[in-house]
């Protein structure tokens, strides 16, 4: 039985399918480093998922400076695969250096919502969302390219 949980987890980033243009993507909730739940909603216009720490760093490289409320006035939310992080790690150490992050990270520690959309490891995934729709996709491997496609959003007053 041990092998069959195992062999699953294990191919379960293999199960992530293609997200498509026009499909709307399953509600979710999640936790983020404050411990705060925030669910999928349909106001949500941008969607950055980040598979391992390489990605979550292009993230923060590309928000550093920025400031509180950055990717809310976008509209926009980060989710950080953390599943492959050793629980000790992320208790002790990860989640409370992310609780000095000037913007908000859901915590994705099942691989539950991450492993729905289907991406590179060491990119970030971003989908742009309207009203719970994929209007588009794209993915980045440099936090310049990043930070420079976040600027292009109009901030919400």
């Amino acid at each position: 039985m041990k092998f069959a949980i195992a062999l699953f987890l294990s191919l379960s980033p293999l199960l992530a399918h293609a997200v498509e243009v026009g499909e709307r993507l399953a509600p979710w909730t999640l936790l983020d480093q404050h411990d705060q739940a925030y669910s999928l909603n349909p106001q949500t216009q941008i969607l950055l998922v980040a598979r391992n720490m390489d990605g979550a760093k292009l993230v923060k490289a590309a928000l550093a400076e920025r400031a509180k409320g950055y990717l809310e006035a976008r509209d926009a939310v980060f989710v950080a695969d953390i599943q492959r992080m050793p629980a000790l790690i992320s208790k002790l150490f990860a989640i409370p250096a992310m609780r000095d992050y000037s913007y908000r990270v859901l915590l994705d520690r099942e691989g539950t919502v991450a492993t729905r959309y289907a991406g590179a490891e060491d990119k970030v995934l971003w989908l742009q969302l309207d009203q719970g729709r994929v209007v588009a996709e794209r993915e980045f491997s440099n936090a310049d390219e990043l930070r420079q496609a976040l600027e292009q959003v109009p901030a919400k007053p």
